[in-house]
Order: C-alpha cells, then structure tokens, then sequence
C-alpha cells in the first residue's frame, strides 16, 4: 500500500502522468496529473469512494468519511457547521496548555533527552480531541492514561488499538473476534473494540443529559453533533420522504471514530515528523524563532490575534504534509457508470468499476511543480515576500510582507480537495501551528548520538529515520521513532 511513497514520482516520469494497470479483477488507474486530478476531485457524485476500501472505516458505523450520495449530503450538513472559528479557538488554547506541559517533561530529562516523541506527541493530540470533542480536560501527565472505573482498558490503548488494527476489522467480523476459541492477540482486539463502544456510550449518554437540562448543551462536537441531529429530528415532525435527515446512534459512533482516526493520528503524526526534521535542521529552528517573537504575545497570545501572523510555522506543516503527510494515495472509483477524463487534448472513458487512484505522493514530489529540489524539504519554499504598494498607509518600500503561496489546483492535496475536502483541516492547522509556536518560543531542540558529533551526523540520522517511513495500518509513520534521543534545551 505504501509503493508511492518509495517511488515518489519516478514511475510517472517512466510511463506519463496517468497510467493503467489491467489485472483480471479490473482496471486501476494511476493519476498524477494535477488537471485531472483537479476534475476528478470536483465531481463528487462521478468519482466516489470504493466501497471495498472505505467499508473498513465502518467498525463503529457509517460516518462522513464513508457515505456518498444524500447519506453524505446529510451528514456534511449536520457535522461540518460545528468546525467554525469557535471549535479553532479551543484547539488553539488546548494545543498550547498541552504543548507546555509536554516541554516541560522534555526539559526535566536533560542531556538524557527523550526517545518518547511520538509517543508524546500522540498524547497530546489525543487530549487535544477529547478537550474539542468530548469536553474532557485532562493533565499531559495523567489524562487519559488511567483506566477509569468500569472499564479494562484506557481510552488512549482502547483507540490506538481499533486505529492500529483497521485491517483486522475488514477480514473478521467484530462480534467474532471476542469469541473464546479465537487467538488472545484478535481477542485482545475484540476487547478493545468492546471497550471503545463503551466509552463512546458514556460520551452520547452524558451529552444527551447535559442538553436535557441546559438547551444550550456543552462546547463540544460531540454534544454538537447529538444537538444537530436531535434539532434537525424535532423540525421534521414526521419522517421524510427522502430517508432520515437526523443522524443516528450508530452514525454519531462512526463519525466520533472517523474524528479520532482523522484527527488524532494523523495529525500527532505531522506534528511528531516536524519535530524530527526541525532538529536535523536548526537553521529553521532559528527561522520559527524569528517569527514566533515578532507574533507572539507572552500575556495573552490569543488565537484570533497570533495564528494569522504564524505563517512560518504553518509552513513547516505544509512541507511536511507536502513529503510526508499521513495519506500517499487517495482511492476513487468511477462507481457503476462510465466517466470521462481529459489529459491534455485527448479525452478518455473509463469504464464502470474502475478504480482511480490519486497518486498524491508523485503530485508533491513532481520537480515540474516543485522544482530541482522538490525531494528536500525545505519550509521556506511557501513563503512569498509580498512587498505593498506605498500607498498601503504603514507600508516600508524595503520590507516585504510575508504571505504564504497558493499552489496550484491539484499539485497539492494532504486533505484531499473539492467538495470532499477534509472538514478538520483548520482544526489541524490550528493544533499544529499551537504546539509548534509554545514549543520553539521557549526551547530549542537537537539530536543526541552516542559518540558522535551532533551536527551532520545528527542531521544524517534524524533525515534517515524520517525517509524510512512506512504505511502502517493505513497511515504514513517512521519505523522506528525511539531510534534517536531528542533533547531540548531553554533559548
């Protein structure tokens, strides 16, 4: 699954921006061209999602990430309102509180640094989402590391588990894999699967009480979602013609799952590979630093005054989206009827049940977009010093003011495009550019290798690990993230 990945775009540049594989079970076309990727993401209901992959994203029920069609169109209405600027603001001051308990365990280890930071960084997410999504305010320290009364397990090992084990849900039934005669290792993840409904349970239940006796509910997606459905279910009166408009148990389920998997894991991941790659590079360390102290405001540092001006920052998650984003291919299927596309001034019909692949890994790496040096990742490459007219009343004739660029339609892609885009794509933008700017406004960080100097080696080591990643479940992520102790240092 993760070919595009080691390949970049070497086997495009051998047989074109599109290619077909025929095999006995059908057709599977490789798509590298940003025009056609472009049209193919613009036409939803043409191009949809192949349900043989996407099924396996229905452990829990179908949700947004699965649906197509008026299912969609229904859900999109109901979950995507509740990802506004307010939702931003709390994953901004979650993201911080987080990011500077997280620094300060780093700090307490010294010159013995950290080999844990994925492990961290997860954490971090994870209460990131359960503070956005459930209401839930835990300590980086403690959180959800417990296991609470009632249950076996802890809602972090009971999630990472179902996410780490999407595979498994697609072959075995979840309802077999707790039976007695199955090996521990499927029913440990039966019992995760059981735990995980358990919590998602509690979580409905709690929102469902909170908004009986306050109609105003809690400030969170969760309750959001229960709220939504529940209004939206009231105003009918009566059941519609067109099927529910509301959205049931089993779907809130699957769209708290489908936020956990798109929200949690990906993300602490991109957080996690920039860290790496900041210390194989301490000029843009530097870089940051310059930034986050003409942005920065130690007092309050209030989301709707500071994120605009962190364009540096966002850079470094762009980048590292750009070569290493969680996602390297995104499957589409011309479903039952044939679709057309055009590649220069030839059309093309390809035939029903064809599967169409995105290939987003050879659309970031093409040095026709990117130039020479499309396969070094450099965060400066999205910065544009945009210099104002001097009649802009405060603009200096010498000083640019930086903005970031806008790639092209369909050269870049990490959340997908069109009107599929990922709906929490400021969400993680927004936790990112947080935990990027606490960290680097008060510490610096490097590599420690025994017995060797810390700077080309270091820089060798730390890009090497990050090269060596690898899809695991369905999820870009480095091999072996605790090859390399991290430590950080006060500026």
């Amino acid at each position: 699954m993760g070919w595009p990945f080691d390949d970049k775009d070497a086997l495009h540049k051998e047989l074109g921006p599109i290619f077909t594989i025929v095999t006995p079970a059908g057709l599977e076309v490789t798509v590298a061209d940003p025009h056609v990727t472009n049209a193919v993401f613009a036409k939803r209901k043409e191009f949809i999602k192949p349900a043989v992959m996407y099924d396996q994203l229905n452990v829990f029920g179908r949700n947004l990430n699965t649906v197509e069609g008026r299912d969609w169109e229904r859900q999109r209405r109901l979950t995507a309102p509740n990802f506004n600027e307010r939702t931003s603001a709390t994953v901004w001051n979650e993201a911080k509180r987080q990011a500077n308990d997280m620094l300060g365990a780093w700090l307490e280890h010294g010159s013995r640094g950290t080999r844990d930071t994925v492990a961290d960084t997860a954490t971090l997410a994870l209460h990131v989402l359960t503070r956005v999504g459930f209401g839930l305010t835990y300590s980086f320290h403690e959180g959800v590391r417990k296991v609470p009364p009632g249950h076996q397990m802890t809602y972090k090992e009971a999630l990472s588990t179902c996410l780490g084990n999407i595979i498994t849900f697609a072959i075995f039934p979840r309802g077999l894999l707790s039976k007695p005669l199955m090996p521990r290792a499927l029913r440990y993840v039966g019992l995760a699967a059981r735990e995980f409904q358990t919590y998602m349970e509690e979580m409905l239940s709690h929102e469902r009480a909170v908004s009986a006796n306050h109609p105003a509910g809690s400030n969170n997606l969760v309750g959001a979602l229960v709220r939504a459905s529940d209004n939206q279910e009231q105003s009918q009166g009566r059941p519609s013609l067109t099927g529910p408009q509301s959205l049931t148990d089993d779907e809130i389920f699957g769209n708290i799952f489908a936020f956990n998997l798109a929200g949690h894991e990906t993300t602490a991941n991109t957080i996690a590979s920039s860290l790496v790659l900041l210390a194989a590079n301490p000029s843009y360390q530097s870089w940051l630093a310059e930034e986050i102290d003409r942005v920065w405001d130690r007092d309050s540092a209030n989301y709707e005054d500071i994120f605009p001006g962190l364009k540096r920052c966002l850079a470094v998650m762009y980048e590292t989206l750009r070569l290493y984003g969680s996602i390297v291919f995104i499957p589409k299927s011309t479903g039952v009827h044939a679709q057309s596309v055009t590649l220069g001034d030839r059309s093309y019909l390809l035939p029903p049940r064809t599967a169409v692949n995105i290939n987003v890994q050879a659309l970031h790496t093409d040095q026709k977009i990117w130039g020479e040096d499309a396969l070094q990742w450099r965060p400066s490459r999205w910065i544009d010093n945009f210099k104002p007219p001097l009649s802009v009343v405060g603009a200096e004739s010498d000083k640019g003011v930086e903005q970031l660029i806008n790639p092209g339609d369909g050269t870049y892609i990490p959340w997908a495009d069109g009107p599929r885009v990922c709906i929490g794509r400021k969400f993680s933008q927004v936790e990112f550019v947080g935990v990027i700017a606490s960290l680097f406004s008060k510490a610096r960080v490097r590599p420690l290798l025994e017995g060797k100097d810390s700077g080309d080696d270091g820089h060798r080591a730390l890009m090497k690990m990050v090269d060596e990643s690898a899809i695991f479940a369905i999820t870009l992520q480095m091999k072996n993230p605790r090859g390399i102790a991290l430590m950080w240092e006060h500026r």
